[in-house]
């Protein structure tokens, strides 16, 4: 799906739904902000935006307000509108309760785990693998979203997915820095199958020691993005 379907989709919507403008809007420049379709110091345009969304002011403003208060976007009066750069410091917070939310989600999942879930979640794994063996890493990384939203799913308490997808906007950004790392993915995927295998053993222990090595051994790649720079904030001292 590219960048430009997505807008025309997002169009035809806000003609059906006019109501609902500044939401689309939010979310689809977010999902643009998350994925580095927008890179972290880029420009943004509200008079741009307003002519590619056939819209006023009015509801672009609304929505970089809320990317704003995210973090995603700075605003500069008289100055200007910037994608924000990453922040180690927000990614690594948001990490911590991304781990603390998926271990009790986990152990949850094992208690209420069904045949047909981990033939789902199986499913999921094999597509992983089907996008590694293209080289389109550009997809993984919702395919992987898909994976951790089921297990909550599974858990039965699905909400702790939506609370966790707030909190890791910044951490995402680091994962897509991280995705051609050599090796990585194809790691991240077999610490998926190594939960899915706990999981059909309906072994809480084992399937939370599992989620704690994939999402430590995953940050740990990610915490080496920062060496770079050119995308992040400078850490606080």
């Amino acid at each position: 799906m590219n960048a430009d379907g997505s807008a025309a989709r997002v169009q035809r919507a806000m003609i059906e739904k006019p109501a609902q403008k500044a939401d689309q809007i939010y979310e689809l420049l977010r999902q643009h902000i998350v994925r580095l379709r927008m890179v972290p110091g880029a420009v943004i345009s509200e008079k741009e935006l307003c002519l590619e969304y056939g819209v006023s002011r009015t509801p672009v403003r609304e929505a970089l307000k809320r990317l704003a208060d995210e973090d995603l976007v700075d605003v500069f009066p008289h100055s200007g509108t910037y994608v924000s750069k990453i922040s180690f410091e927000v990614a690594e917070e948001g990490f911590v309760i991304r781990r603390a939310l998926e271990v009790e989600s986990i152990r949850r999942a094992a208690r209420f785990v069904t045949d047909a879930d981990i033939e789902r979640l199986d499913a999921l794994i094999a597509e992983m693998r089907d996008i590694l063996a293209r080289g389109a890493l550009h997809e993984y990384i919702e395919v992987d979203d898909v994976f951790h939203a089921t297990i909550a799913g599974i858990s039965r308490y699905p909400r702790i997915w939506k609370f966790i997808n707030l909190m890791k906007a910044h951490l995402d950004r680091m994962r897509q820095l991280s995705a051609p790392v050599p090796g990585h993915l194809a790691d991240v995927t077999e610490q998926h199958a190594a939960i899915v295998r706990a999981l059909e053993r309906r072994n809480a222990d084992q399937a939370e020691l599992a989620m704690k090595i994939h999402l430590e051994a995953s940050f740990a790649v990610m915490s080496a993005m920062h060496e770079d720079g050119a995308y992040f904030k400078a850490k606080d001292l």
